[in-house]
């Protein structure tokens, strides 16, 4: 490896490493799959990689990568089949404390389930402005559509969650 590679690997590195368990696990949110979110994580990186001389940095990097990843997952959801939740068995806890701890996974469980079942665009906006923290602005960044846009979408997806969850979301979330 000559002196320019070497450089060019470093700023990757120094880009990139800060991001890639944001990456993941925003993957993993949207795929909930773990062996997908790790296929999809890898495929961003090498993207990141291949198509970094064309990056116009008029956004942040976390906002291209978190874009290269959202990209990937609406990408990957549209070529597989959905699971069968019915096929999630409930999992029996004995340790002291075990019924606040099922209630606990099942409520995780109805919610996760719940937001799978939204319009990916709605489930997107979703998982970043409320798992990833990004603000309105950086989503629609990311969408590549308009702040009111997301905002609707945010409205519309939390109106979806509240009908399919009934009184399990409180109305000031």
């Amino acid at each position: 490896m000559d002196v320019l590679e070497l450089e060019e690997r470093k700023r990757f590195e120094e880009c990139v490493l800060p991001h890639i368990d944001a990456a993941f696990n925003l993957a993993r949110w949207l795929l909930r799959s773990r062996e997908d979110a790790e296929d999809v994580a890898q495929e961003a990186m090498l993207r990141v990689w291949t198509h970094a001389p064309k990056w116009q940095p008029l956004a942040a990097f976390k906002t291209w990568l978190t874009r290269i990843v959202v990209n990937l997952c609406l990408d990957r959801k549209r070529k597989t089949p959905l699971l069968d939740l019915d096929s999630v068995g409930e999992v029996a806890d004995s340790a002291p404390g075990a019924r606040e701890q099922v209630e606990s996974a099942e409520r995780e469980q109805m919610l996760a389930a719940a937001i799978q079942q939204l319009p990916d665009r709605q489930r997107s906006a979703i998982l970043l402005t409320y798992s990833e923290g990004l603000s309105n602005a950086e989503v629609a960044g990311i969408l590549e559509t308009s702040v009111s846009a997301v905002e609707t979408l945010l409205v519309r997806g939390k109106q979806n969650l509240r009908r399919a969850l009934g009184g399990l979301i409180d109305e000031g979330d």
